[in-house]
């Protein structure tokens, strides 16, 4: 099994369930016009940390971000001629690369199935490239020729997608068919629009939330219902886990880069109200550099270090598979009570659990509640994937593709898909919709990442970093968390992590003129 982060996990035989991939293979889950963003005023909620603690120091009282003036006009970017659809003939087939595995990619193959019987204008045939990583891998260094149709790639690709210059932008289709957004998640769609482009449609949606053992909970004399959502809180929970003798450690952490290493590490930033990277997250202008060697940075991780040097928290490590964190729930001698994963994986920890593979352990003993973070905040920035068109195929088949899109992201495809995966709707009017509606209201755990994404903040740093070699940059942090975790010096790491990290970036841009 290739090397795997995001969307994975695994609780029970391997071997059973391995197959049961995601957005990278595990398991799991794994703007038309120049726009200006107006200035943000965040005022953050003070925190208090544990005795003996040090928590990052809340941000300034106010905090205000400059508006961007920096556009792309859409004249100057390849058309979407929408309407040549109706005057094609005969049905236009279109080939989309997809990184969807399991049930994920079961229930993307029944909506398409029912995209292709509803129309006998286009036909889609899906090709699985493994993951997200095979994707761009594949999709980066091919000609136009060898390219797909549509192309799903992941959220860390998307300054790298637009540099290609090889896709149609998605704002220039909303505009020539007059595409209604207003019911779209706003955040979702500003993750994924830069210089006042749509450049790609969002699809796929999820954020990390906090898996815990309820049973564990009640044995530590801690509600069940109400999980930490500070890391003081954290803190708190796992020193009372263990001092009860509940489990032998109170949360499982990794440090993938797709997970806890890099990932999540962005979240934090984002419920710190800080920015990941200069330039508002590269947003503003093209980034020069990262800002991952922080003061609050440095407090940050030191924080979630003395855990694990206390034996409160444990670190599972690289995690490859992206498994390893979700196991050691079900570790039968020394288990964690709790650990971080994608909201994506739910619905797979539920069909495992209900299907008996772990004795003793239902679904319902596990809770899903808001990732635990630095004073609380409860925003999160978007992950997962979006679609884009491929350029150079031709009228039809762009407006084919287009066709296709607009399916998979109508209110009923968007609850179809995230009753059928566990991913967040895309669009508000979606939940009003069956399956998701009623998902919602039997298993409110599935709506956690949903209420997570739209409590947000309008600030820069929540709207996520737009850097070419994002996904370098997250296994460079990744390896400086791998050694703050195994108690390296946290300035010292970070330091480092952001030299190499700032070097990729001075390469990326001289390389390609860009972010």
């Amino acid at each position: 099994m290739r090397r795997y982060r995001r969307h994975a996990v695994g609780l029970g035989v391997l071997a059973v369930i391995a197959a049961a991939c995601g957005d990278r293979q595990s398991i799991l889950d794994a703007g038309n016009t120049a726009k200006t963003v107006p200035p943000v005023i965040a005022t953050p909620s003070p925190a208090t940390a544990a005795p003996g603690q040090t928590l990052p120091p809340a941000p300034a009282t106010t905090t205000t971000i400059p508006p961007s003036t920096t556009a792309t006009p859409l004249a100057n970017l390849p058309t979407c001629p929408t309407a040549a659809l109706a005057s094609a003939a005969g049905p236009i087939d279109i080939t989309f690369w997809h990184g969807m595995n399991g049930g994920l990619q079961d229930t993307l193959v029944a909506l398409t199935d029912a995209y292709n019987a509803s129309q006998t204008k286009v036909h889609v045939s899906l090709e699985n490239q493994g993951g997200y990583e095979q994707v761009i891998d594949k999709f980066v260094p091919a000609s136009v020729d060898s390219r797909p149709d549509i192309v799903q790639t992941s959220e860390y690709s998307l300054q790298q997608i637009i540099d290609l210059k090889s896709t149609v932008p998605i704002g220039a289709c909303i505009e020539s068919s007059g595409f209604d957004t207003s019911k779209f998640l706003p955040k979702v769609l500003d993750y994924y629009a830069t210089e006042g482009v749509q450049w790609t449609m969002p699809f796929n949606v999820s954020n990390p939330v906090l898996y815990y053992n309820r049973v564990m909970f009640a044995k530590a004399g801690l509600d069940p219902e109400n999980p930490p959502k500070t890391l003081e809180e954290l803190r708190a929970a796992s020193d009372a886990i263990v001092k009860s003798g509940a489990a032998k450690y109170g949360i499982a952490f990794d440090t993938g880069f797709d997970n806890g290493g890099g990932w999540f590490i962005e979240q934090w930033f984002t419920k710190l109200g800080q920015l990941y990277a200069d330039n508002g997250n590269g947003r503003l202008a093209p980034a020069t550099k990262v800002l991952v060697d922080t003061p609050k940075s440095v407090d940050l991780l030191k924080y979630v270090q003395q855990m694990i040097l206390d034996g409160v928290a444990f670190n599972v490590g690289d995690n490859a598979t992206g498994q390893a964190n979700f196991l050691k729930l079900a570790d039968p001698q020394e288990p964690a009570a709790m650990t971080i994963g994608t909201s994506a994986a739910l619905g797979t920890v539920k069909s495992v659990l209900d299907g008996g593979l772990i004795p003793g352990l239902t679904s319902k003993d596990i809770g899903v509640g808001p990732m635990p973070g630095p004073q609380g905040n409860p925003g999160v920035n978007v992950g997962g994937a979006s679609l884009w068109i491929v350029d150079g195929k031709g009228d039809a088949k762009t407006a084919a593709s287009w066709d296709y899109i607009k399916f998979l992201v109508s209110a009923q495809s968007q609850s179809t898909w995230a009753a059928g995966t566990g991913y967040v709707p895309i669009r508000s009017d979606a939940l009003t919709l069956a399956p998701i509606a009623q998902t919602y209201v039997d298993d409110p755990r599935f709506k956690v990442a949903y209420d997570q994404l739209v409590q947000t903040s309008d600030d820069l740093s929540a709207v996520g970093p737009v850097v070419g070699p994002l996904r370098e940059i997250r296994v460079v942090v990744a390896q400086a968390v791998s050694e703050i975790f195994n108690g390296a010096d946290v300035t010292t790491s970070l330091t480092n992590a952001a030299a190499q990290s700032d070097r990729l970036i001075t390469d990326y841009t001289a390389r390609n003129g860009g972010g």
